[in-house]
């Protein structure tokens, strides 16, 4: 470590000198670059499936699911991560910040052993609930349980990613988890179609090909940690699990971990609906469309992560430093920058949505399920762009408690029961489930909009 481990608050800092509308941007394009090539694995590993049948298509949709949920509940360490990395770095407690980020590197790894286990238990059960019984049951359960193992080095990577934000160090993420995703792609590739000596694997390259690059990440990040990095290095004597500095990392990370996990909750429970959505019975096509759907609205989800994390730092290190104004400015210009890119892109998926279903998967039933209904959907990519933002910027400041009674308040009072009326009893299908979904998403939006504007999160004791 260096010399300037406790360096008086702003000292050494390039986030309070330049204009706010830049330094934004500054620090949202590392984190664009690394979700979108986080994006494209997700989005290939869908059209790999494509190329196999729809039950596989299904499979890495659910895998996927239960993917996000495991980086949610893994929230429980980065939030609380983040939120007080920034605000010790705005003061200039390098020291403190240090401590923080290696027990959350602790926490992590424990956390991503205890995720592995609930994945493995749960596999067969969430497997039925979603209707895939007999050999498509088999598959899914199967890929779930070897794609779980994981998420072991996937805690570990997001925790030290969230000490680097905290810090301002949005490069080094990208680089990292940028890796990641190129290695995913090639071994993946590789073993779907095999090349030489190297046969053919199916689905089971895919699988193959995430768990290679998931545990090349977690190795590489330790070791760039272990070097040091942004005044931030890996000490053994830190690395442990408990104590004053690990408790408030849980306090603030708590909320985030149970508004994912019961989020999560949510959302199964609506993928429950669109298992039972298709009356004409044509297999998993209605389910495949939804996947599908899904993994493409994922493009509005890189921007609005983006700049939600450029919010949650400049907030943080801003409210550690004393500036609250800046600290609110901060994530109204992220939601002006971003707010413009997500209308753009829902202008695109309205255009292009049957181009775009065609070339997702080679199933025309796949296609005519998903069109119409992702076209309604792509009217509401601002609020749900404004959504992510406004609760990353929130979290940012360690208030992590309302975004989980905004969530709960979408999923369980709207989505759930309007799509289910909508989608099932009104027979609206996929379109009514959609449109049910974008009732949840607005509705959120407009509750964490109202939050941010009355002010009060800038004194949030953390």
């Amino acid at each position: 470590m260096t010399a300037d481990r406790n360096l008086p608050a702003n000292e050494g800092s390039d986030l309070f000198g330049g204009p706010l509308g830049r330094t934004v941007l500054v620090l949202a394009w590392p984190v664009l670059c690394e979700q979108f090539l986080g994006f494209l694995v997700g989005l290939y590993d869908t059209w790999l499936s494509g190329r196999i049948s729809e039950v596989a298509t299904g499979a890495i949709g659910l895998a996927a699911y239960v993917g996000w949920l495991a980086s949610m509940l893994f929230g429980l360490v980065a939030t609380g991560t983040t939120a007080l990395v920034a605000r010790h770095w705005g003061r200039g407690e390098r020291d403190v910040a240090n401590r923080v980020m290696n027990r959350s590197v602790a926490m992590a790894a424990v956390a991503g052993a205890v995720v592995y286990a609930l994945i493995y238990v749960t596999a067969p059960w969430m497997a039925g609930l979603l209707e895939m019984r007999d050999q498509a049951g088999r598959i899914v359960v199967t890929y779930l349980r070897v794609d779980g193992v994981g998420h072991v080095a996937t805690g570990v990577t997001l925790a030290a990613a969230a000490a680097l934000r905290g810090t301002g160090n949005m490069r080094t993420p990208m680089l990292v988890l940028g890796l990641v995703s190129v290695l995913n792609v090639l071994v993946s590739t590789l073993l779907v179609f095999g090349l030489g000596p190297v046969s053919s694997w199916g689905i089971d390259g895919i699988v193959a090909g995430t768990l290679v690059a998931r545990f090349a990440g977690g190795g590489l990040i330790l070791a760039v940690l272990a070097r040091g990095v942004s005044g931030l290095k890996l000490a053994g004597r830190e690395l442990r699990v408990g104590g004053k500095t690990a408790r408030r990392v849980l306090r603030i990370g708590g909320p985030a971990a149970v508004d994912g996990a019961v989020t999560w909750v949510g959302q199964f429970m609506f993928l429950m609906i669109i298992a039972r959505l298709d009356a004409a019975g044509r297999g998993g096509a209605v389910f495949a469309a939804h996947i599908v759907g899904v993994r493409l609205e994922g493009i509005t989800y890189l921007p609005a992560v983006a700049w939600g994390a450029a919010a949650a730092t400049l907030i943080g290190q801003s409210l550690g430093a004393g500036r609250e104004e800046r600290a609110v400015a901060s994530g109204h210009e992220a939601a002006r920058q971003c707010g413009l890119l997500s209308v753009i892109i829902g202008i695109v998926f309205f255009v292009f949505a049957p181009a775009l279903f065609g070339l997702m998967h080679e199933s025309s039933a796949v296609s005519q399920a998903g069109a119409v209904a992702f076209r309604v959907n792509a009217v509401f990519q601002l609020p749900l762009a404004l959504a992510i933002i406004y609760t990353a910027s929130l979290r940012g400041a360690g208030d992590s408690r309302f975004p989980l009674l905004a969530n709960v308040t979408g999923v369980f009072c709207v989505r759930l029961p309007l799509a289910w009326w909508m989608g099932i009893e009104l027979e609206g299908g996929l379109l009514g489930a959609w449109l049910a979904m974008c009732g949840d998403v607005t509705v959120r939006a407009v509750l964490l909009m109202w939050r941010y504007r009355r002010g009060d999160w800038v004194r949030t004791r953390i």
